[in-house]
């Protein structure tokens, strides 16, 4: 049986923000790609279980950074843990950019009209 459920409004994130909801009892992520899309993850970091909404969305460095020199790439679609700066990419399944074998655990997201949907 498919789980769905309204989650927010599409005003409610601005592109390059989040915002945590539920999905049922589960604490969930929306997050807003500065492109406009929407995706949606567990809002639990999956290392020491930190809520993500209290981290961040960025950029991830490039291999030209050096120390006090940065360069950054997938501007605004890049979630870093509050805790541990672990870094998630949002456009990749929540994959961690560390460790790709890793990821966060996500739903499916469709937007109807001004709602924002997740779903199993």
């Amino acid at each position: 049986m498919m789980k769905e459920q309204v989650v927010c409004k599409t005003t409610d994130i601005q592109p390059g923000e989040m915002m945590e909801s539920f999905f049922g009892k589960q604490n969930v992520l929306i997050c807003r790609t500065p492109d406009g899309e929407f995706y949606a993850f567990m809002n639990q970091c999956n290392h020491q279980g930190a809520p993500l909404d209290k981290g961040m969305m960025c950029g991830a460095t490039t291999e030209h950074s050096k120390p006090g020199e940065y360069h950054y790439c997938h501007k605004g679609e890049i979630l870093r843990c509050p805790w541990h700066g672990r870094e998630f990419d949002i456009k990749n399944e929540g994959r961690m950019l560390a460790n790709p074998d890793k990821k966060l655990p996500s739903f499916k997201v469709r937007v109807e009209g001004v709602e924002v949907i997740i779903y199993k």
